[in-house]
């Protein structure tokens, strides 16, 4: 097993490489603006790290959000074409699910909430049972709307500490954006135990920002 694991779902651009038994190469830098520029680079750096090449790779795993469209969709282009090239299978994983799971390696058990920031004054958030085990579809609210459904939870991730009227309980440590190596790990179990895997494709919950002008300037033919 050689799985190449990366997410651009969070500001985060983190990618992996995992080998069934531990990271034989990471790389993780958080601009949230340059995930375009920064991805393969970094894929071409942890390979190089490793000492091997992508048609070594057994399996792509990929974040497949909830995230913002332009940030989350370079990500998964990426990983599908690394898939057409090499022939490797993809795996798509929700990056929720991969922040509650690098929790779990931090030492946080459950129950807990995971919530990312959304922009627009809103999260991308689920609850987990524990690290392994979502207990809510993710979903994107406002903080204050999901205020009595969280209370007295634990949560970790850069949505909680932005809004800490409603998230009161951050414990120190815990993971802020996306984490490769963690989904590469979770990934890992995943295949070992046979479960199944999301399709390659973007879990966005909402419109994207950028929107076509609604009224165009007509020119006539002269």
């Amino acid at each position: 097993m050689l799985l190449l694991a990366l997410d651009t779902a969070t500001p985060a651009v983190t990618v992996a490489l995992y080998d069934g038994d531990r990271v034989l190469a990471e790389s993780h830098q958080v601009d949230a603006r340059r995930h375009g520029e920064l991805l393969l680079p970094s894929v071409d750096r942890v390979l190089r790290a490793a000492g091997t090449k992508i048609d070594a790779v057994t399996g792509i795993v990929v974040g497949v959000g909830p995230g913002p469209y332009t940030g989350l969709r370079v990500g998964l282009v990426t990983a599908a074409a690394f898939g057409a090239a090499t022939g490797a299978p993809v795996h798509g994983l929700c990056t929720l699910d991969g922040i509650a799971y690098a929790a779990g390696q931090a030492g946080l058990d459950g129950p807990f909430t995971v919530a990312t920031d959304a922009r627009r004054k809103e999260v991308y958030w689920a609850r987990y049972a524990d690290p392994r085990t979502r207990e809510t579809e993710p979903a994107v609210d406002r903080p204050a709307d999901i205020a009595e459904q969280i209370a007295g939870d634990p949560a970790v991730g850069a949505g909680a500490l932005l809004y800490p009227e409603v998230f009161t309980r951050v414990p120190a440590g815990m993971p802020e954006y996306q984490s490769a190596a963690a989904l590469a790990a979770l990934a890992a179990e995943r295949l070992a135990s046979g479960a199944d895997f999301l399709p390659d494709r973007p879990l966005y919950l909402r419109r994207p920002d950028a929107q076509v002008p609604a009224n165009y300037k007509v020119v006539t033919p002269q």
